[in-house]
Parts: structure tokens; C-alpha cells; sequence
């Protein structure tokens, strides 16, 4: 039961959800695995012909000499890191101050590799190639997150990707990726993942969040670091004895959705167009880069929970299942495309955004 979360539980009992692919239950499971020869053998320690190809597949993807599959983003992402550092000599790194590993790890990086981190830019931006050039502390690798989740999934201009990886290379800076979300970034910038992924030394990117596998995570780059980060994985845990239900899931998953980014990225921007509409509504970024997008509202949390509560029970049609508090007045909550969005009637989810316009505009 959801009887804490009352919006949770109206969600719940929703016909259609905008957002996301569905429910991560045991269906995500049983769909990869349907057309799966059951004489497919397992990977074992990391070795095997599943694991081995799937790396290959990925590496190709990327533009990369290797590739290495890993059980969480976490342990790729960290292991990335102190093999730059290590190889410098130097245990300072430098990324946003909404970085994953600043803000979700329990300091991870810090405590179990005594690694520093320097802050580039504020919370309300992207790093911009200025942020790097007024550093004032030498680092051993630089990390970019695109898209940059915790705002809203706003990327920084190509341009500026270039030059930033112009500098990293020119002044023997190590330049790492936290691509994520790297497959949801390409319509925007109209460029191959290999093309974007060339600028960088190293690239880590999800098997679960925008192709919706089980979990899992790829780390990529010359031969000479993936080969370190294996060991680096064993030394983590993460060389379990079999892994191939997370890789023939991803490899599912990755080949039925991959195609499909450009249609999220087309439906997160008349999605947000709906919203903006809204009266107290903004989404950030006010048309999307990606296919997520953050919705603020200039209204108290409590009161807006209450709108969409009635909206849910009258029209079917679930927008969220949280409401996040900014301040006493304002609150917000973000919104991913995934399958489930073109499955809703189109003339259904205008008459949510009607309700919500009117409900809204009732509050100010």
C-alpha cells in the first residue's frame, strides 16, 4: 500500500502515465529473455563469449578500443577517476556541483579513493569552457555529465564540448564522460555517440536508464585503461561469477529503443509545450535539449499534490509520482519520455493540461 504517499497511490491507479517505459517488475525480465536460446552460456568471472561480444558491440558504439561491462555506474565512474588520477599522480578531479558522485555516493570517491573534487560552475548552469579555463587548481581529469540531470537535463553547446576538449588535451588534463544518458543527447546535437564520444578520454554510460534494462553500466576507452579498470572492478566486487542476465537484457533493450530517442526527444518537447501553457508552470529547460525536462511550479507542494491528485482520479492520466519542495511557495518534480508517452490519446492529455491550467490559475 501507498498510504503515505497519497499521490503515489492516485498515480497507481492511473490508466496512463506520461512518463518512463512502465513498471520495472519482473515483465522487463521476462520480455528480453523470451527469444533467448536457452543454450546460450553464461559469462563466467567476466570472460565468455556473451559478455565478450556484448563489450565489443558497445565499443564499437562509442568509438572506443574497449569496452567493459560493469554491475553499477557507481563502481565504473569511481574506478574511471582513480585511474586518472593514478596515472598523473594527482588526486584531484574537478566536475559540477551537482555531479552524481558529489551529491548520490556518500562520498564514495573520497573515501574510499582520497580523491579530491574541485567544483566547476554553479547549480543553476553547465560547466562552460571558461569554468575550466579560470580553474585554479591543476586536476588529473575533468568530468562532464550530459545531459546534466539535477537541472532539468541541459546540456552545454557543442562548441563548447570541442574546446574544453581541445584544452584537456593541449594542457594533459584526462576529460571523462558521465553519459548516462548519452543515447538521449544525440538528436540535439545531431552527431553519432562515436563522434561525441571522441572528445573524450573515457565515457561511462547506463544499460537501464534510457534503454530500460535490469541495471548495469559500460566503461570505455583505450585498450590500456579498460584493461586497468578490470582490475580495478575485481578489486571493487564487481567480477561476479555471472553477469549475463543484466547483459542480455541490456543488449535487448539497447537494440529495441535506441531508434526510438529521437521520437521521446520530439514528444519531451511538445510534452513541455503543454506544460508551459500552464498557468505557475516553467519547465527547465523551457524547451527540452533531451528526453527529460524538470516542471516548476510557482505554487506550495501540499496545494499542487492536491491538484494532481483530482486530475489523476478524473482523467485516468498520471503526470508524476512526486513533488519535490523548493521553498514554502514553489515546488517541481522531473518528467522522462520514454514508450508510454505515444500510447496516450493525444485529445486526453490536453484535457489534463486544461485542468491543470485552470487549477493552477486558481491558486494565483
Amino acid at each position: 500500500m501507498n498510504g503515505n504517499n497519497p499521490l503515489l497511490e492516485a498515480f497507481n491507479q492511473t490508466t496512463y502515465q506520461l512518463g518512463g517505459h512502465g513498471k520495472r517488475n519482473t515483465k522487463v525480465l521476462k520480455e528480453a529473455f523470451q527469444h533467448i536460446d536457452e543454450n546460450v552460456d553464461s559469462d563466467n568471472y567476466g570472460a565468455g563469449k556473451v559478455i565478450e561480444d556484448f563489450q565489443d558491440q558497445m565499443a564499437a558504439y562509442l568509438g572506443k578500443e574497449k569496452a567493459v561491462f560493469f554491475p553499477s555506474g557507481t563502481m565504473a565512474q569511481q574506478i574511471a577517476l582513480r585511474i586518472w588520477c593514478d596515472k598523473k599522480g594527482l588526486k584531484k578531479v574537478a566536475y559540477h556541483p551537482l555531479c552524481h558522485l558529489e551529491i548520490k555516493e556518500q562520498d564514495g570517491l573520497k573515501e574510499l579513493h582520497h580523491i579530491e573534487s574541485i567544483l566547476l560552475a554553479d547549480h543553476s548552469r553547465t560547466i562552460q569552457l571558461e569554468d575550466v579555463l579560470n580553474m585554479k587548481e591543476d586536476v588529473a581529469c575533468i568530468l562532464l555529465e550530459l545531459p546534466q540531470r539535477e537541472i532539468g537535463g541541459t546540456l552545454p553547446d557543442y562548441q563548447d564540448l570541442e574546446a574544453i576538449s581541445v584544452y584537456c588535451r593541449e594542457k594533459g588534463i584526462k576529460l571523462h564522460m558521465d553519459g548516462a544518458r548519452l543515447y538521449e543527447t544525440l538528436p540535439y546535437y545531431q552527431k553519432s555517440a562515436a563522434e561525441i564520444c571522441k572528445l573524450f578520454d573515457s565515457v561511462y554510460v547506463s544499460l537501464y536508464k534510457g534503454i530500460g534494462g535490469i541495471a548495469g553500466a559500460i566503461l570505455a576507452g583505450d585498450e590500456a585503461f579498460s584493461n586497468e579498470s578490470k582490475v580495478w572492478k575485481t578489486r571493487h566486487g564487481g567480477n561476479l561469477i555471472s553477469l549475463y542476465p543484466y547483459i542480455l537484457s541490456a543488449d535487448y533493450y539497447f537494440k529495441q529503443r535506441l531508434h526510438k530517442m529521437e521520437q521521446y526527444y520530439e514528444e519531451a518537447k511538445e510534452l513541455a509545450g503543454f506544460y508551459n501553457q500552464c498557468h505557475a508552470v516553467a519547465t527547465k529547460p523551457l524547451v527540452p535539449v533531451s528526453n527529460m525536462f524538470h516542471v516548476h511550479v510557482d505554487i506550495p507542494k501540499e496545494k499542487l499534490e492536491s491538484i494532481l491528485i483530482a486530475i489523476y482520479k478524473e482523467t485516468g492520466i498520471g503526470l508524476t509520482t512526486y513533488v519535490k519542495e523548493t521553498s514554502a511557495t514553489t515546488c517541481y518534480y522531473e518528467v522522462s519520455i520514454g514508450d508510454r508517452y505515444s500510447n496516450i490519446p493525444k485529445d486526453e492529455i490536453r484535457k489534463v493540461f486544461q485542468l491543470l491550467d485552470e487549477r493552477t490559475g486558481a491558486e494565483i
